[in-house]
């Protein structure tokens, strides 16, 4: 399993497209939105500076590009080619396949994250303690996993075709009602409500409980936990549906 992760990881690096999408993306999109923002303004209902808050969200969003935007496609696309069931007819297990998709997917995952919280630090002299920084770091890394699990849930569920349209509608639908492109606090109160029970928002909200130093709802980690179990169980189904057909 460790070489197919090395194999993995070496697609993933020489995919410049993608990591554009996921690394250099969400530092440029943090400074188009939180540029010209000054360091006083607080976000309503937050007590978080824009420039703070939106550190948090593009990191999220940078983390969610690499892991379902990476695995949904690649995975749909290597069914359709008959790559997934060479990798059968091998000694390789087939949660060896998934832990290899999905440990690549959190590599990559890691300088998205870095790379937004060094342009903050740099261009809009966003301060933390140094506790913050490693657990924010920690919290957002690991929480990527449980859209990471969405996207092997994805990749088995769509064909090559359509995996694409599938992908993008639940990727900005999550981005955007999730919070991470602009404060849910600008929603209707509405809007607003639902947003609260989608993991995206719960996601960001970890990070955002870090930057105040408070701990973690706990209605946005029951929210990650009960998503995770969910993606998780239905990409195992999904495999195992996947596996019969073969």
């Amino acid at each position: 399993m460790n070489g197919l992760i090395r194999l993995e990881l070496a697609r993933a690096l020489r995919n410049r497209k993608f990591l554009f999408f996921s690394v250099a993306y969400p530092a440029i999109l943090f400074l188009l939105i939180a540029g010209s923002a000054d360091s006083t303004t607080k976000v309503d209902g937050t007590g978080l500076t824009l420039p703070t808050y939106m550190m948090v969200s593009m990191a999220s969003f940078g983390a969610l590009t690499a892991v379902l935007m990476g695995n949904s496609e690649r995975i749909a696309k290597e069914r359709e080619g008959g790559w997934v069931r060479q990798l059968r007819l091998t000694a390789l297990p087939g949660r060896g396949y998934v832990l290899a998709k999905t440990a690549s997917a959190a590599v990559v995952s890691l300088p998205s994250i870095v790379v937004v919280f060094v342009v903050a630090a740099v261009v809009k002299d966003v301060r933390l303690d140094a506790w913050q920084w490693l657990a924010l770091t920690g919290a957002i890394w690991a929480g990527s996993l449980v859209f990471a699990s969405l996207g092997v849930a994805i990749g088995y569920l769509a064909s090559g075709d359509a995996v694409r349209p599938i992908t993008m509608i639940i990727y900005f639908g999550l981005s955007i009602l999730g919070g991470l492109w602009m404060p849910t606090t600008s929603f209707p109160g509405w809007l607003q409500d639902i947003a609260k029970w989608v993991p995206t928002h719960a996601y960001a909200a970890l990070g955002q409980a870090i930057e105040q130093s408070q701990a973690p709802h706990a209605k946005d980690l029951v929210v990650l936990v009960v998503s995770f179990a969910l993606f998780t169980g239905g990409a195992a189904w999904l495999y195992r549906k996947d596996t019969l057909k073969a």
